[in-house]
């Protein structure tokens, strides 16, 4: 009873003007109560606590008014040498109305549950089911109860990764946030990764010709952002808690058990990260695969990019990141203390919710071949050698016998794989792409 009093007043102080008297006499009318000083204090302590109307917070208001003194002595000893039966009274109302808060970026407007389910074409029970907010598929064995596919695809590290692949309508409604949220709130300057007219090649552009280049890899990148930082991202942009929370739930998801039993042990040297992969997905989590994760997780981690920057600037370095890799380069300086300073970078990281992967942390001097995301960026960014070497033998061999031949990774479009190897070559060095477009043109298809 007692949450049902305080949700019913956090309903009637929201329903119209921010103002203690008009506040407390809605209140009283809800109750059925008569309008006592009791009522008045309490409305008084909300307009001190919030000194704008919080329509985008009824669950911190809620809050707010069931710790506080006022609704204390209201509820537990009443007022005026009053004392209420409160099993009589039956609040006339619970629904506590909603609207955004000051809108920081052109996101689109959505005040109430009403809004996103039009927004989506959805009905309230579809809503709670798509959003998932008591985690069910994480105990669902039956396919068609679950929102997405599951596919355990091995690391280039050695290790596995899970891709969470959205079905058809959750990836509709995904892509729907993307556009009309997620895609117009700014992401840091210093993230290269998942962004429009940005590419690996801008994010190594400024970490040619260092005297050092420093790599560090973030571990469990997405299954690393918790549902507390989505929300924590879509309450800034200004939507009120419930449709946060309910954007939240449409955006996250906590792996089936039996999916992550379903995986094989790697070796002992690789278990404990294993481990910890397992752990961060059996909770809610950025799914990869989900088209809202990729965005969501490089606004997740403008704290951290503002920070490393920051710690950079100090060193005399720069720095970028592109998705979980992160990049440093400097001057002698930089490669002195590059101990202090990767000790640093893992206690920010820590702080902001993330971990390094200190197997796959390189400190690369200007004498040693410097790689940051397949570039070789010593001089100028190129692909290595052996890269270019390969990809020139494999078509020289579909060439010489047959396309059929020299498939021997069997994809099912080879002409379109040796297309995109080319262009990742073409890119950095025009030169090279030439001649590799070159031998493409004397294949037999």
């Amino acid at each position: 009873m007692r949450k049902r009093v305080v949700a019913s007043i956090a309903a009637a102080f929201l329903d119209s003007e921010w103002e203690p008297d008009p506040m407390a006499a809605r209140a009283a009318y809800d109750l059925g109560l008569p309008l006592t000083d009791g009522i008045k204090e309490l409305a008084a302590f909300a307009v001190v606590a919030f000194p704008v109307r919080p329509g985008d917070a009824p669950r911190q208001l809620r809050s707010s008014l069931a710790g506080s003194a006022p609704f204390h002595r209201l509820y537990d000893h009443g007022s005026d040498d009053r004392t209420t039966d409160w099993s009589t009274v039956w609040p006339r109302r619970v629904i506590v109305p909603t609207e955004m808060g000051p809108r920081r970026w052109p996101v689109e407007r959505l005040d109430t549950m009403a809004d996103l389910r039009e927004m989506l074409g959805l009905g309230a029970t579809s809503l709670s089911w798509f959003a998932d907010a008591r985690s069910l598929e994480r105990s669902a064995t039956d396919e068609a109860l679950r929102h997405y596919h599951y596919r355990w695809i091995p690391k280039a590290s050695g290790g596995m990764r899970l891709l969470e692949a959205p079905k058809g309508t959750l990836k509709f409604f995904q892509r729907r946030i993307l556009a009309g949220i997620l895609d117009c709130i700014p992401q840091h300057p210093a993230s290269h990764g998942f962004r429009r007219e940005r590419s690996v090649h801008s994010f190594v552009e400024c970490h040619v010709g260092r005297a050092v280049v420093i790599r560090i890899d973030l571990e469990n990148f997405f299954a690393s952002v918790s549902p507390g930082a989505v929300f924590g991202i879509l309450r800034s942009a200004g939507y009120p808690e419930p449709v946060a929370h309910c954007l939240t739930g449409l955006a996250t998801n906590a792996a089936p058990a039996a999916v992550l039993q379903s995986v094989a042990m790697p070796a002992p040297e690789q278990r404990p990260a294993h481990r910890r992969m397992l752990s961060a997905l059996r909770h809610p989590h950025l799914p990869q695969g989900a088209a809202t994760s990729p965005a969501l997780a490089n606004l997740a981690a403008y704290g951290l990019d503002c920070r490393l920057a920051g710690l950079a600037s100090a060193f005399g370095a720069v720095y970028t990141r592109y998705a979980d890799d992160l990049a440093f380069s400097g001057d002698g300086e930089l490669q002195r203390r590059s101990g202090k300073f990767i000790s640093l970078v893992s206690d920010i990281a820590s702080d902001e919710g993330f971990s390094i992967n200190r197997r796959k942390t390189r400190i690369a001097p200007q004498a040693s071949r410097q790689l940051l995301t397949g570039l070789v960026v010593n001089a100028r960014p190129n692909v290595p050698r052996p890269a270019f070497d390969r990809l020139k033998a494999i078509l020289h061999d579909a060439a010489m016998h047959g396309p059929d031949h020299a498939n021997r990774d069997s994809h099912t479009d080879f002409r379109a794989h040796l297309l995109g190897s080319i262009s990742w070559v073409e890119a950095s060095n025009p030169h090279r792409g030439a001649q590799l477009r070159a031998m493409l043109d004397t294949i037999d298809w």
